[in-house]
């Protein structure tokens, strides 16, 4: 049985980065840069998880023109809708997309199912999945 996914250090720390601590910017980014690597991933979802959270926070700063945290957490609802205006679609199918993108553009169903000696297609019917969890936890963590 798979180990249940754990993200929560991520969230707050991108939660206390939003409320004003800046201090948290160097560990986000060492964590991040951790999950670019998928080196400490414990299995497949792990990793896909891990790879779905610096992917979103990437394209989360993308779709805003903003590294700030803090200042994307307080965009009035005007703003949220211009942006989606602007992206052609709202942040949460956004990010999603960008996700499902990603993984289908680096080939890492492939690459992952070699790794973790695990089926293609196991790992496949978790890409959508993973990535509506994983987008909505970083949607939480702005709102």
């Amino acid at each position: 049985m798979e180990k249940p996914l754990e993200f929560s250090q991520v969230y707050k720390l991108l939660n206390a980065i939003k409320e004003g601590d800046p201090s948290k910017k160097e560990e986000l980014n060492l964590i991040l840069n951790d999950y670019m690597q998928g080196e400490k991933a414990e299995s497949f979802l792990d990793e896909l998880g891990q790879t779905y959270l610096y992917i979103g926070l990437k394209e989360l700063f993308n779709y805003t023109s903003s590294f700030d945290l803090e200042y994307i957490g307080n965009i009035t609802k005007e703003v949220w809708n211009e942006l989606a205006t602007k992206n052609n679609c709202d942040l949460p199918i956004y990010l999603a997309n960008m996700m499902i993108k990603f993984v289908k553009d680096k080939k890492l169903i492939e690459k992952l199912s070699l790794k973790w000696k695990t089926s293609e297609r196991e790992i496949q019917k978790h890409v959508r999945p993973l990535s509506a969890y994983i987008t909505e936890g970083i949607i939480d963590v702005l709102e």
